[in-house]
């Protein structure tokens, strides 16, 4: 049996090990475009915030350790560009080469992709998101090199978490959320505290609001943002306005996409498309 598994965070690291304590002898392949596997995403809002001071402590294991504690073969910066169903193979691009793998089982494991909402200025530099490691440390790098205010878009769990640590190291920050509450997921009488809590800190939160513009200086660099009416100006945006899944191979392979935008499957998280 040859698995091959395309993603190696939480749920592509999750799903190859499982596949190893089902079968000992299988052939297990991780593919992550990324330069790191099985990564704290949870903890990047943690990271730059400083409460979580070193990077590496994100790092919950490295391909060496899959390979000598599993025996599962990580390659990392390596992408799956497209797969053929019927000849149950994929294509693989890497840093330094691009081939075909074969399989006899293929877990897709992408996860999502960041929103980036349409509006003008999204393209700025000092526009980002936390989502990935090299994504943290791109803003750590911008709180050092002398950013004073920054903007987080969106109320849930990971704007609140940033805008959080981005007060707590005396950045002056703002907190947009669309909806009339921050983390729109529970009742409102729950997020009191929290507002309070992060307003005790010193962030600005407004309710109720979209980002409608981001304006950039003359080196392209953000200056302000333009939210309902009003203008502000701050150094750096941080969008966590949510993520949407990420649906080119699956539809490459064929399978079956629902109604609301996700891979369709069955009790056993199987696809329409055999193995």
């Amino acid at each position: 049996m040859k698995i091959l598994v395309v993603g190696g965070v939480a749920a592509g690291a999750g799903a190859a090990t499982k596949a190893r304590r089902t079968d000992e002898n299988a052939e297990i392949i991780i593919f992550e475009k990324g330069p790191y596997v099985s990564f704290a995403n949870c903890g990047l809002p943690y990271y730059v915030g400083g409460s979580i001071p070193d990077r590496d402590d994100l790092l919950l294991v490295s391909p060496e350790l899959f390979r000598a504690r599993f025996n599962i073969d990580v390659r990392i910066n390596c992408e799956v560009t497209d797969v053929d169903a019927k000849g149950k193979t994929v294509h693989v691009k890497c840093q330094d080469a691009e081939y075909d793998e074969s399989y006899d089982k293929l877990i897709l494991a992408m996860g999502g992709e960041p929103i980036a909402p349409k509006i003008p200025g999204v393209e700025c530099d000092n526009v980002m998101n936390v989502f990935t490691v090299p994504d943290a440390e791109r803003i750590v790098a911008a709180l050092g090199g002398g950013v004073k205010s920054a903007v987080v878009v969106g109320g849930g769990f990971i704007g609140v978490e940033t805008a959080e640590g981005l007060a707590q190291r005396g950045i002056k920050t703002t907190l947009v959320e669309a909806q009339e509450q921050i983390l729109g997921n529970v009742d409102p009488e729950m997020t009191q505290p929290v507002e309070e809590e992060l307003k005790a800190l010193g962030v600005d939160i407004f309710l109720g609001a979209s980002l409608k513009e981001i304006v950039p200086d003359a080196s392209g660099k953000v200056c302000a943002v333009k939210v309902g009416r009003k203008k502000l100006k701050t150094d750096l945006v941080i969008l966590a306005v949510g993520v949407r899944p990420r649906l080119e191979l699956a539809k490459k392979a064929g399978v079956e996409i629902g109604s609301a935008g996700g891979v369709v499957v069955d009790t056993l998280m199987r696809t329409s498309v055999r193995d």
